[in-house]
């Protein structure tokens, strides 16, 4: 694996621009990585979540003299047990509960009727509320049955369903609390000669640290001393440790094998790298996708069905000669059976662990909505070098030109010109120079032609270091290229001095080891891959055939990328593409799904829609395959809350009465059993 994880390749995100997730019990994310800094956020969604638990407890005593007190189960216990004035001692209980045990769904129902935006609180207010009036009045002499132990129970359920759902939804969130938790709470600094311990969140970027054998890596920074295997399995989903050593770098959060580092800290809390797949995880679980859109707009719509169905089954029930008791009972059993608390859960839940789950694997999941449309994609655009190849070109031949320069001034003149340039095959001649041992010329005026080479001033001569695209731009005839190179995989870089070619340097790049397996595993999901290169028709022509894949684009300049999948987009295709450099920027934003592969630039992440943290060819089928996953089990809870409302809503409505009769409370315990269902579902979703 190629050590290219820098900290800086990832989007600079502002964590105060992250939107929580919906609703107040999902806003339990850590906001960075110092812990005393999101203690306070936690201690809140967990005290909310735990103030459910302590209504249940102390409700769940009430009920029992409820319970004890009512007449109907009396007469099923088969004891008698009345006084004078019982029924005002129930009132009393039941009042408790009722204000006591329903404030949480009573203050909602108030928050929701303000957003107009009715939910499940609505239902669970208007249900109880009914019961609870109701029974009021039949204590101050109204005909009929109170329904004091309905209400109890029916509260003491939906306490309990509440938090039990709350606890599903914070272990999402603990997910995300599991990537802060990489980072060790004290840290070794070296200030003059001196080793000291210091809490994490005093660790400043040019802090010198120690991180001893089996430690984890509190942030990232470049090795100044020592060399060790780092396992960084963690943030890159690279499953091997990898050797480091002098002037490598090491990512915050990575654990450290048996060697004793010294660290020069580059990137501390919020500028870590770590920080930045936190932030973006985060936007990400905040961020809505189609899918999401729909389960809210269903759960709407079910909470307008459910009122409805509610009121019919009140006057069908009444009307047709049932006393006042009956039919207001069926219909606070539907409007509690219906609460779409699944729906809620479905989505969230589901987006929560999946985007952490690929975070943890090296899949950074920007946007949500190309995720899931991950799953139809056609077309795969391989952007050629970086991601099916190692991008490193190595230098093959150089070949002077009517012996004017010797082999090494070639070079020289070459390296002079391609230092300030960021291109792989400048990287290549710089790497060969150095190689050599030989000196770098200075050189002025430097100017980069896009998909085509550089130019620039070397002692006064200009010096051009490009490909066969240059002498098109100039109208010339391309110069023959001896025999000797195999133009079938390497690429031709020419150089001329004052005009004259001086020579030929010729760069192969090797293809990636899983590249043949990932086309060949795409080809069996019935998605086409194309190659596309600035390179000449018979490198491209190599590679693609040596992969097997279905085509290729060859001599496409930087500009045209885009048009490229234009092209294809036109053609009905739903188009990937993969790229890593500052011009495939536009193509990734044009792509249905823009995909940036980890070593790439910055500027390519920002516009991509998920990264792959690594170069690994076979991280875009482990993504098509984990985002098919994932709308699977959308599509199931969504199926297994709608179709469970299906059913259950009748039958709490009393459509098999009198053979099966639904009470409120087992509709209760029904739409609890629901949501935990999610969010078991939920969290059977793995990563292949």
């Amino acid at each position: 694996m190629e050590n290219h994880h820098h900290h800086e390749h990832h989007p600079k995100k502002p964590a105060e621009t992250m939107p929580s997730m919906t609703g107040s019990s999902h806003e339990h994310y850590a906001p960075t990585a110092q812990a005393d800094e999101h203690s306070d956020h936690d201690k809140h969604a967990g005290h909310h979540t735990e103030d459910f638990l302590k209504r249940f407890w102390i409700c769940l005593v009430i009920t029992v003299p409820i319970l004890l007190l009512s007449h109907m189960i009396q007469q099923w216990a088969g004891f008698n047990w009345t006084f004078a004035g019982d029924q005002y001692v129930l009132l009393a209980l039941s009042t408790i509960i009722y204000f006591y045990g329903g404030w949480p769904f009573l203050t909602g129902l108030v928050r929701e009727l303000k957003s107009k935006n009715l939910g499940m609180m609505t239902l669970v207010a208007v249900a109880i509320t009914t019961a609870y009036v109701y029974s009021v009045a039949v204590v101050f002499g109204l005909e009929g049955m109170d329904f004091f132990w309905e209400l109890a129970t029916l509260i003491d359920i939906m306490l309990i369903g509440h938090w039990l759902e709350m606890k599903s939804q914070m272990a999402a969130s603990q997910a995300l609390e599991s990537l802060v938790a990489l980072l060790p709470s004290m840290v070794h600094v070296e200030k003059d000669h001196q080793v000291t311990d210091i809490p994490l969140k005093d660790l400043r970027s040019g802090d010198i640290l120690l991180v001893k054998p089996g430690e984890k890596v509190p942030a990232d920074g470049l090795i100044l001393e020592g060399s060790s295997y780092v396992n960084e399995s963690m943030l890159t989903g690279e499953s091997v440790p990898v050797q480091k050593q002098k002037d490598d770098k090491v990512i915050g959060g990575a654990i450290n094998g048996d060697g004793v580092l010294k660290v020069h800290v580059t990137g501390a809390g919020n500028e870590s790298y770590l920080q930045k797949v936190i932030d973006m995880v985060k936007t990400a679980q905040g961020a809505k996708s189609n899918t999401q859109n729909l389960a809210d707009k269903v759960a709407g719509w079910l909470t307008l069905v459910s009122i409805t169905v509610g009121v019919v089954t009140f006057i069908v029930w009444y009307t047709s000669g049932q006393s006042l008791a009956f039919a207001l009972e069926r219909m606070v059993t539907v409007m509690v059976t219906s609460c779409p608390h699944a729906l809620g859960v479905a989505i969230p839940l589901v987006i929560a662990i999946s985007t952490t789950l690929s975070a943890t694997h090296g899949l950074l999941i920007r946007n949500r909505t190309a995720f899931e449309n991950a799953r139809n994609l056609t077309t795969i655009i391989f952007d050629k070098t970086g991601t099916l190849t190692k991008g490193s070109h190595e230098i093959q031949q150089i070949i002077p030109i009517d012996e004017l320069l010797s082999t090494d001034q070639i070079l020289q003149y070459a390296a002079a010109v391609q230092q300030n340039s960021e291109h792989h095959i400048a990287h290549g001649v710089i790497r060969s120079l150095k190689e050599k041992g030989l000196q770098l010329w200075v050189s002025t005026d430097f100017n980069y032609m896009q998909g085509i080479g550089v130019t620039g001033t070397v002692d006064g001569k200009k010096v051009v270091a490009a490909g066969p695209n240059y002498f098109k731009q100039e109208n010339k005839p391309v110069p023959t290229i001896p025999d000797q190179v195999d133009q079938a995989t390497d690429t031709v870089n020419f150089i001329l001095v004052d005009g004259k070619l001086v020579g030929l340097i010729t760069f192969a790049d090797s293809i990636r080891e899983n590249a043949a397996q990932a086309i060949a595993e795409l080809k069996k999901m019935n998605i086409k891959t194309f190659l596309l290169t600035g390179d000449n028709e018979k490198i491209a022509e190599a590679v693609s055939a040596k992969l097997n894949m279905d085509g290729y684009l060859a001599n496409v300049l930087p500009h045209e990328k885009q048009d490229k999948v234009k092209e294809f987009q036109n053609k009905g295709e739903i188009v990937a593409m993969t790229g890593d450099g500052v011009n495939d920027a536009p193509a990734l934003a044009q792509a249905d799904v823009g995909i940036a592969v980890g070593s790439g630039t910055d500027v390519a992440a920002e516009t991509a829609d998920i990264i792959l943290v690594n170069s690994d060819p076979m991280d875009v089928v482990q993504m098509i395959t984990f985002g098919r996953a994932t709308y699977r089990k959308m599509v199931q809870n969504l199926a297994w809350a709608i179709g469970y409302n299906v059913v259950a809503i009748p039958l709490a409505a009393g459509v098999l009465y009198p053979t099966f009769m639904l009470s409120p409370a087992m509709g209760a315990v029904l739409m609890s059993a629901s949501t935990i269902v999610v969010a078991i579902n939920a969290k059977l979703l793995r990563v292949n």
